[in-house]
This record gives C-alpha cells, sequence and structure tokens, in this order.
C-alpha cells in the first residue's frame, strides 16, 4: 500500500496519547498530503462531511512476528485476549483506524490541500494509507463494548500549578489537560513516587499520580529532533 499523507500532532511519543480516537475532542492535527497525492481533486465533495475515517499504520510498533493474544493495559497487563479482540497496535498488519472530526480544509502553498482533524490518537508523523467519509450508518449506539466497557469510564482529577500550566500555549491547554485526564499510565503501575513524562507540544510535562489526582511538578524540554513536514 501506498503512504499517502502523514498525520501531525502534539504528541511526539506514544506515551500519553489518548488510546481511542474521539475521547479527547480538543486534540487538533493536520493531515499533510504526499507530493503525489496533493491533488485538490481528490477531495471534491470531502467538506460536507463532518467527521472522517484515516486508516493509517502504527509506524512505532512494526515487528517481524505476530502474537495471537495481547496484554491491554487497562486490564492490568496480566490478562491476555486475543489480538482481533484488542486495538493493540502490535497486529500481523500494523493499521489503525480513528474516526476524527474534520475541522476545514485548506490550501497551503506546496503542501496543496491540508485537512484540518480533532479528536485524534495518533503520534506525530503517523502514516495514513487511506481516508474515507464518516456515515451515520457507522454508528452503532446500542453496540457492546465488551471488556473496554468498564475500564473506559476511568478518568483523574488534574492538577496543574499554574505557573507551569502558562508555558503551554493557551490553544493546547484543553487538549493537554483531557489527555492528563484520562490516565495515560498502565494500569498495573500505581507507584505514587513514580515521575511521569508526556512529551507533548515540544516540551517534557512531568507528573506523579495518587489515587485519582494526577499532579504536574515539572516542564521541561523535550530533547531529540522532532518530525518536519514534508
Amino acid at each position: 500500500m501506498e503512504i499517502i499523507a502523514r498525520v501531525y500532532t502534539d504528541f511526539p511519543e506514544k506515551f500519553g496519547i489518548p488510546r481511542q480516537s474521539g475521547l479527547v475532542d480538543a486534540l487538533e492535527a493536520r493531515v499533510v498530503f504526499e507530493p503525489a497525492y496533493r491533488s485538490p481533486e481528490a477531495l471534491r465533495g470531502l467538506e460536507g462531511f463532518s467527521h472522517i475515517w484515516l486508516i493509517w499504520q502504527f509506524s512505532q510498533s512494526v515487528r517481524e512476528k505476530w502474537s495471537p493474544t495481547v496484554r491491554p493495559p487497562r486490564l492490568g497487563g496480566n490478562v491476555r485476549v486475543g489480538v482481533f479482540a484488542s486495538r493493540a497496535p502490535y497486529r500481523p498488519n500494523p493499521i489503525g483506524l480513528s474516526s476524527v472530526r474534520l475541522e476545514g480544509i485548506e490550501m497551503r502553498g506546496e503542501q496543496g490541500p491540508v485537512l484540518l482533524v480533532s479528536g485524534v490518537d495518533m503520534v506525530d508523523g503517523t502514516p495514513v494509507y487511506d481516508i474515507k467519509p464518516y456515515l451515520r450508518a457507522d454508528a452503532h449506539p446500542d453496540a457492546r463494548e465488551g471488556f473496554s466497557g468498564p475500564v473506559r469510564a476511568h478518568a483523574l482529577r488534574v492538577e496543574f500549578p499554574p505557573e507551569l500550566l502558562a508555558r503551554i500555549p493557551e490553544a493546547l491547554r484543553a487538549g493537554l489537560l483531557e489527555a492528563l485526564r484520562q490516565d495515560p499510565r498502565p494500569s498495573y503501575q500505581e507507584d505514587p513516587s513514580r515521575l511521569y513524562g508526556v512529551p507533548f507540544a515540544g516540551q517534557d510535562v512531568r507528573f506523579t499520580v495518587e489515587g485519582d489526582v494526577l499532579t504536574v511538578r515539572e516542564i521541561g524540554a523535550v530533547p531529540g529532533p522532532q518530525i518536519q513536514e514534508g
């Protein structure tokens, strides 16, 4: 399959990203097409849809071998379920599927048409294989959620000192706060003294969790190169 585009987000690493699309509406991203696919004609009519499907690659989770079972972090990391009963990134084909809101389509010079989307759950630079419009028929309000239903409701109270929060661009704060509230940790990690770090928008947001309270302790610059838009 051909990579047709890449998604650019504020998360350079997997840790901290919402576990599925649509959980944090305030997290925005850009879908920038590869040069061969920067045709406005290919997007004719897409502006009439409020949501789209992104079919993408788990580019940071590619492995030569696969396992028929996985251990979802939300089940404590000790319970195995079938890989096809999960959304784990370690799959025979490392393909992800996300439903995101289409906020707009902008023409940006040499980049051509760029999709502005929200509710993303992807790392910066994620390759995209295909884009499809989301239809109402795709929604099933009475669907059963298996083992994921009870654990999806888990949320934390976030304490973010104002002097630290001020170091995050104002337009990005709501998305970061909601991503932290979703509890980025694997559920089997319960050490209140452990200092975690979520790279976000060029900053390393370090925090601890005790009980149901997440407290941001410090913020530092994220080391290493960032992915550049092509």
